[in-house]
């Protein structure tokens, strides 16, 4: 199988200078002789690994140079013959020095080379279109070796960079064989006895649909999920007994303000469809534009497969996701939407995305590329929550947190939300919002108790009508009452004036004389 890491020496050109020119950004233009040389001596150690050598590695190996440096001269027989002089992977000096300076400065340019290094060397073992299992071992020698020196320094924790047994197209072990060989080994001495591997438990579907029934609002939508499910059910149902079952797309566009409660539904449509064996984990991986997309040459279809990568047995779900092809027809965001795609297809049985916005903008997204149209063709719609179910969404949050709303408090929280819903904007927040006038209720109500001299339970549990705005928030809104019920008391006036039945003119009688 070809690997999708193949790149022509003048593309490998341009990733090799995005990826240095990013890093010496950060340490410095002086180690540029240092990497060129680190990178091709680490070239040459990983190829003794491939399965032969040949002009391609000669090609990509005079493309190992920064910004401003000479080009190498590679001939292929004296590539072969340093390949050949293969020696032990040694991290550099100038490494050790980065590794002391992030401690020193509680930065972590180091950890940065090491996934730098980790892309770099993928692209070359990749140059004659496969990955040997080899390879992919030696890669991770370097990174694991190089990581040890971050962590014994003292180097604070970063992001984890690819593993390179998963881009592995030949070899053996197999894929999954060489995974459980990873954990047997990674202990650093023998291999104990091997014990089975529990698999983890499937989400409870009962306990996943009485907290979907549990949201407040959302009436059509858990109906639509509800269906969804027992779809999905008959077609397993239909799969054990042999019956032909059509194909379909599970991917969704959720449609909807900030705050409606699609990440929630998300994480629960995740774990439902894990429960009944359309996923094999039911993980939910969130993530927007900036999780996606990289801001060079090459890396944003990278940063794309890790964090696909991550949602493989769950969810992928993406918010705002209209973003993505918002920038143009040169816009890195692109080529994370094609990267999606493919991932879509490759892994159709194991990975569900869903992805949410605005719905003007997403309408747009979905129709700007017709592999999206095609896989995405289930829209749930979340609609603004009204004035009662967002006190309702209040009245979980202090019942959550053991607070009590006295009658008065809670005539003037229904008489706050109805306010809010009614006079909405583009800005509106729904749930956020509730979140937000709850924990400034906290605070307010704090206040009020900190002043008390020797506050009971009950003082520390209820919250008064004070508690719910401060005092110039109070007077403002009595002025926009006031204003509005002079604006309405002018607006009848001139209703009724014009109502009023006018005086008919007397007709001027003429006489001539």
């Amino acid at each position: 199988m070809p690997t999708t890491w193949t790149r022509s020496p003048e593309d490998f050109h341009k990733i090799y200078l995005a990826n240095t020119d990013a890093f010496y950004r950060v340490a410095g233009n002086a180690l540029a002789p240092e990497v060129d040389d680190f990178m091709t001596r680490t070239a040459l150690a990983l190829w003794s690994r491939a399965g032969k050598i040949g002009e391609r590695h000669v090609e990509m190996a005079n493309q190992i140079y920064s910004r401003g440096r000479p080009q190498p001269k590679w001939l292929l027989w004296n590539l072969t013959g340093s390949v050949c002089e293969d020696e032990m992977f040694l991290p550099p000096v100038f490494f050790w020095n980065l590794a002391e300076n992030d401690a020193k400065r509680k930065t972590e340019t180091s950890r940065t080379f090491i996934r730098m290094l980790t892309n770099i060397l993928l692209y070359l073992a990749a140059v004659d279109d496969d990955v040997t299992y080899a390879e992919a071992e030696y890669i991770t020698e370097c990174t694991d070796r190089l990581t040890a020196i971050c962590d014994t320094t003292g180097v604070r924790k970063s992001r984890e960079g690819l593993n390179p047994l998963d881009y592995v197209t030949s070899g053996e072990p197999s894929f999954i064989d060489k995974h459980k060989e990873q954990v047997q080994t990674s202990g650093g001495g023998e291999s104990g006895p091997k014990t089975e591997e529990k698999e983890p438990e499937k989400p409870n579907f009962d306990e996943l649909m009485e907290e979907l029934d549990s949201l407040v609002g959302l009436e059509t939508v858990k109906k639509e999920v509800k269906n969804l499910m027992n779809l999905v059910k008959v077609r397993k149902l239909r799969e054990e007994h042999d019956l032909p079952v059509p194909p379909m797309s599970f991917h969704m566009v959720f449609l909807g303000n900030p705050g409606t409660g699609k990440t929630t539904v998300a994480r629960l449509i995740s774990g439902l469809y894990a429960s009944i064996g359309l996923l094999s984990k039911g993980q939910l991986i969130e993530v927007d534009r900036s999780g996606l997309v990289a801001g060079y040459v090459g890396q944003t279809a990278l940063k794309t497969q890790e964090v696909i990568q991550s949602a493989l047995g769950g969810v992928l779900f993406i918010d705002e996701a209209y973003s993505l092809s918002s920038g143009g027809e040169n816009d890195f965001g692109r080529e994370a939407i094609e990267t999606l795609l493919k991932a879509m297809e490759d892994h159709r049985k194991d990975l569900v995305v869903i992805v949410a916005g605005y719905t003007g903008p997403m309408e747009k997204f979905i129709t700007s590329n017709p592999g999206l149209e095609s896989r995405f063709n289930r829209y749930f719609y979340f609609p603004d929550y009204n004035g009662e179910q967002l006190m309702e969404i209040f009245r979980i949050q202090c019942k959550k947190n053991s607070y009590t709303l006295t009658p008065e408090a809670e005539e003037e929280a229904l008489k706050m939300f109805t306010q809010l819903y009614e006079e909405r904007n583009e800005n509106f927040g729904n749930g956020r919002d509730v979140r937000n006038c709850f924990e400034d209720m906290v605070v307010r109500q704090s206040n009020r108790v900190a002043a008390m001299e020797n506050p009971t339970k009950e003082d520390l549990i209820s919250v008064l009508p004070e508690d719910l705005r401060d005092p110039d928030e109070d007077e403002e809104t009595e002025e926009k009452t006031e204003e509005k019920a002079e604006v309405k008391t002018e607006e009848k006036a001139k209703t009724e004036e014009k109502a009023k039945p006018k005086p008919r003119k007397k007709a001027e009688e003429k006489t001539e004389a």
